[in-house]
């Protein structure tokens, strides 16, 4: 191989809001960035170089990172809308994000229930795949409506696929995407999480198609879990994940502690067999790997 094709791919996990201790801030993904930063190709070598960072705005309430992030020379950025729309990504950034995709750059972003990271909604193409409460909802009336009875103060989409530190079963569609291949057999599990959120292929754009599924732990209604933007016209590859629970520290440890407004009581499930998690992690590699390096 050539030094091009085995350097690392660079990749900046970022979260849509400033640094609150007590919120999902950027460390609240640190087993994330550490695996990552950990994995390995067969040689030997490191397979990614990460940044990880919270949204630093200037003094005009810009980020300067994301705004200039098409100039960059990040291979993927992983964004994680954590903000409640009002509090995320601005136009700019969203604007330099999209062309960064245009030019060949990788975007996987991931949000949660209700409104929780609607911000990315602006964002070219990808942002089309996320259904929120108020913006851009799920296309069927019929899923307007509450999934998981229990926490109260959310609202849908919080479709329910189980406790806090326990996993789900999900299903990879025919073809299966790869993605979701674990050595020939499709992955099975991925981390549960009480109220996810909202995703879909964009009508419009033949590029995207619909590629796991979950199972309602309460209603036993199907739903999305992700969308794969294949790379088209130049773009670069895209993925839209219903929640940033499957890659948050608290769902693969709660033991690592998670903000106090989370008030659900975990499972005990990952603690007591931390091989629950291995389809997981085989997940994320193959996230990396497929998402890829930008062309230079």
């Amino acid at each position: 191989m050539t030094a091009t094709a085995t350097r690392p791919i660079k990749i900046l996990l970022q979260v849509t809001t400033q640094h609150v201790d007590d919120d999902w801030n950027i460390e609240r993904f640190g087993l994330l960035r550490d695996y990552i930063a950990g994995l390995r190709t067969a040689g030997g070598e490191p397979l990614a170089d990460v940044t990880a960072r919270d949204r630093e705005p200037d003094a005009n309430g810009v980020d300067p990172v994301l705004a200039n992030i098409d100039d960059a020379d990040f291979d993927q950025v992983w964004l994680f809308g954590v903000d409640t729309g009002n509090d995320g990504v601005t136009e700019p950034e969203c604007a330099a994000l999209t062309r960064y995709r245009e030019r060949g750059g990788a975007i996987f972003s991931t949000r949660d229930h209700q409104n929780l990271g609607s911000s990315i909604c602006n964002l070219g193409g990808i942002g089309k795949a996320h259904h929120f409460h108020d913006v851009n909802p799920e296309p069927d009336p019929e899923r307007h409506t509450r999934d998981d009875p229990y926490t109260t103060i959310i609202d849908w989409p919080n479709y329910h696929s189980g406790d806090n530190g326990d996993v789900q079963n999900v299903r990879a569609l025919e073809p299966a995407h790869p993605v979701l291949d674990k050595d020939g057999a499709p992955i099975t599990t991925l981390p549960a999480h009480p109220h996810e959120g909202a995703v879909g292929a964009p009508l419009e754009d033949p590029s995207a198609r619909v590629v796991v599924t979950g199972t309602s732990s309460v209603t036993h209604r199907p739903f999305n879990i992700a969308v794969a933007f294949d790379a088209a016209g130049g773009q670069g590859r895209g993925w839209a994940e219903s929640t940033f629970h499957h890659f948050a520290d608290y769902n693969w440890d709660p033991g690592s502690g998670c903000p106090s407004f989370v008030t659900e009581r975990p499972s005990d499930a990952i603690a007591r067999n931390p091989a629950l998690l291995d389809d997981t992690k085989r997940y994320v590699r193959n996230l990396v790997e497929w998402l890829g390096r930008r062309p230079r």
